[in-house]
């Protein structure tokens, strides 16, 4: 069983001339993918608690975040990412597939993927709309309630070198979650027509190409 890529106007003509890929090949990128991108979120969530530590407890930096605990933020990250990416991929692909395949992206993504099978998707909806908001909503409160108490600690610095120190710290993790955030909001939370699934695979290769080589 084949899956076609959608040929026009996308990007994968840029890389490459096969656009089919093979049902279990589908399956594996989808895998991956949501993996990785669900262990990006909390890693960079855990990231901005590290930023945390070492402006406001910098004399405690490496009793609180030992390589322990760094071990022990990373081990989490990966295995939530991965029994959500293999629920999400399971559920998805035990559901029957029929008539022309048409994947209407470059790569196998969760939301071009249920719009193919012939039978109820109200399921799987319901799964990844439930699992993409509370990990969206919880990394997005820990970056936010650690740059509010970084901000605090910042203003009640009296030297100006400080303060300089300060925001070098944090100045690449912020571009990087704000470019991620900004985009992960712009492809899943816009209201679709039927242009957006362009500007869709554009922002995907973005997000996908561009700011893993910006992450710090």
């Amino acid at each position: 069983r084949l899956f076609n890529c959608c040929r026009t106007k996308d990007v994968s003509k840029f890389f490459v001339d096969q656009h089919t890929i093979s049902f279990n090949w589908c399956a594996t990128q989808l895998t991956f993918f949501s993996m990785f991108i669900t262990n990006e979120i909390f890693l960079l969530s855990a990231m901005a608690y590290d930023r945390y530590v070492a402006i406001c407890n910098p004399l405690l930096y490496t009793v609180i975040m030992s390589q322990r605990l760094c071990q022990l933020l990373v081990a989490i990250s990966y295995l939530y990412s991965v029994i959500l990416s293999l629920l999400t991929t399971i559920k998805i692909f035990v559901l029957p597939f029929c008539g022309y395949n048409v994947i209407r992206h470059f790569y196998c993504d969760s939301l071009p993927l249920i719009s193919l099978p012939c039978s109820d998707t109200h399921e799987i909806k319901l799964i990844i709309l439930i699992f993409a908001a509370f990990t969206l909503v919880s990394s997005i409160l820990i970056v936010l309630g650690s740059y509010m108490l970084i901000l605090l600690a910042i203003l009640r610095m009296h030297s100006a070198e400080g303060r300089h120190k300060a925001f070098s710290t944090c100045g690449s993790h912020l571009t990087v979650v704000a470019i991620f955030y900004g985009t992960l909001f712009f492809m899943y939370v816009q209201p679709k027509s039927e242009d957006s699934s362009d500007t869709d695979r554009m922002a995907s290769l973005f997000y996908t190409l561009v700011i893993p080589m910006l992450n710090p």
